[in-house]
């Protein structure tokens, strides 16, 4: 069920009189954009740059982690006309900071794992491969049965990242296979190091967004504030469900617990 208006500004009434030294990170998928069939489909919802850009200067961070390359959720969300947002492309990977890209070198192993990848699904129907570059993703979603075709996969996907040196990150209808040692939490962590913030509001939808919940429980028990939102999407992650301290409904619900946000301050 998702969050009424009265829920959202309890649920956010901690970080009242703190928004400067508040970290705000959103992932993209599903909390900023609606989650469609194919992800170079995908916009941002309609008000999501206005949305960001009143509350950007009243903030110490707003940033976009994501899954994707960071390029490509810039361009997908418009994000570069929003002055002052940072985009964490590749769970952290990867920055992208007023037009400048700071991205490491390919691993060695991704372009031995794209080939067998795209050979995995010429033999599954409805399988398609999304090469992001850094990492490769196998979406199930359009397949007949895209929760059988995922288990049918996953052990190939598993031996394939370990003989590559490679980690596999499930998500929803997706097996993802990255460079390991990156995610969403450490990408979290350091944001709040760099900027000194007492406080962070992080806003994820899928299993991808665990270590980000784990890094905010963390940085808790040491007296940051913490808060984390579940876009509670059609298939939003059920653990994230759980985990979270205020479920609302899609990226509709992340730009209402924005705009919300953003009176804090007014």
């Amino acid at each position: 069920m998702s969050a009424e208006p009265a829920e959202i500004r309890a649920a956010l009434e901690p970080l009242e009189g703190r928004l400067v030294d508040t970290v705000v990170a959103l992932d993209f998928d599903g909390v900023l954009a609606p989650i469609v069939e194919r992800p170079e489909d995908a916009t941002a919802l309609p008000g999501t740059t206005a949305t960001l850009r009143s509350l950007v200067e009243r903030v110490a961070q707003i940033a976009v982690v994501t899954g994707r390359p960071a390029t490509d959720a810039v361009r997908l969300g418009a994000l570069d006309t929003v002055p002052g947002v940072v985009v964490l492309g590749h769970y952290g990977l990867q920055r992208w900071d007023a037009g400048r890209l700071d991205s490491p070198d390919l691993e060695v192993g991704v372009p031995i794992v794209r080939e067998r990848a795209f050979e995995l699904a010429a033999t599954r129907p409805g399988v398609y491969v999304e090469d992001k570059g850094h990492s490769v993703a196998l979406h199930t979603r359009n397949a007949a049965d895209p929760g059988g075709v995922l288990e049918d996969l996953r052990p190939h996907a598993e031996a394939l990242a370990a003989e590559n040196g490679l980690q596999l990150t499930p998500g929803r209808f997706v097996l993802e296979l990255r460079p390991a040692g990156v995610d969403k939490g450490a990408a979290l962590r350091s944001l709040v190091e760099q900027t000194g913030a007492t406080a962070v509001l992080y806003a994820g939808d899928d299993l991808g967004d665990l270590p980000a919940v784990t890094a905010v429980r963390e940085l808790a028990a040491s007296g940051v504030i913490g808060l984390v939102v579940c876009a509670d999407a059609e298939e939003a992650s059920a653990e994230l469900r759980t985990a979270a301290d205020l479920v609302v409904d899609g990226p509709a619900g992340v730009q209402e617990v924005l705009r919300e946000l953003a009176t804090l301050a007014s």
